[in-house]
């Protein structure tokens, strides 16, 4: 057994995300992976294990119930999983006040290159007149839109709401129900399901004259395994919860 002080459990470690965060934890020589829990599986074992972190990648049925166990057990979290509205989480923030030292991440992307686009895109918005997101990704995905998207939209029209810019302008009388994709806040988001495709996304902003495409492409789940690990350097030093990876990156702006 290693000396690593960060001992992770991977619940959905059947998955594909799961199964890659399996590989990275065992890769990196600071952690330590000391259970791999797939569907059905005990949540005992985390702590028969001796876990001190854990890693939730597995479907929105149940990470709520796998986070509040972490939490209670005084177990580091991050997670991966969709699913989280405003009602979870605010149930998870009453948990997490009776576990102060706790931290646990819910990220909507792991890869660092999609929670930059995301930042630049919220920066960006607001100085376009139109904005509107596209996000693709392969037929196996059971949500949509996207939770990168959804998040992407957010800090997008949050932005823009506190620059005075209006919603994007759109004449549209007659319409297919869902051609013009779904509305988060103001900024309709388009989701595209293809097979070959892992996970990508277009943020299209534009005004009189000029186009701006901030476009990110994840080509393989091995993409995301820097941001999980980054997750579980940093959650423990961050108690609480924080919401997007990018509350750990020094953006700058």
């Amino acid at each position: 057994m290693s000396n690593a002080e960060i001992r992770v459990a991977v619940l959905g470690a059947g998955g594909r995300m799961g199964s890659e965060a399996v590989k990275a934890v065992q890769a990196a020589e600071d952690m330590e992976l000391v259970a791999a829990l797939r569907r059905g599986d005990s949540l005992d074992r985390i702590t028969e294990a001796g876990a001190t972190h854990v890693v939730d990648l597995t479907v929105p049925d149940s990470t709520e119930e796998n986070v509040r166990f972490a939490v209670q057990h005084g177990l580091h979290a991050v997670v991966g999983t969709t699913g989280w509205d405003g009602e979870r989480l605010q149930r998870l923030e009453q948990e997490l006040a009776q576990q102060p030292e706790v931290g646990v991440l819910i990220a909507p992307n792991f890869a660092l290159g999609s929670v930059l686009a995301s930042a630049f895109a919220a920066t960006a918005a607001r100085y376009f007149e139109s904005a509107e997101i596209v996000e693709l990704h392969h037929p196996n995905k059971v949500d949509a839109p996207s939770g990168t998207a959804v998040r992407t939209a957010e800090l997008m029209a949050a932005s823009r709401r506190e620059h005075g810019v209006a919603p994007s302008p759109d004449a549209t009388e007659k319409q297919i129900e869902g051609a013009r994709g779904a509305v988060v806040e103001d900024i309709h988001v388009h989701a595209v399901r293809l097979r070959g495709l892992v996970a990508h996304q277009e943020v299209l902003l534009g005004s009189a004259g000029e186009q701006l495409t901030i476009r990110h492409d994840s080509f393989d789940r091995a993409s995301f395994m820097p941001g999980v690990l980054l997750g579980l350097r940093t959650v423990g030093s961050r108690p609480g919860l924080t919401h997007g990876l990018d509350g750990y990156l020094d953006l700058g702006f």
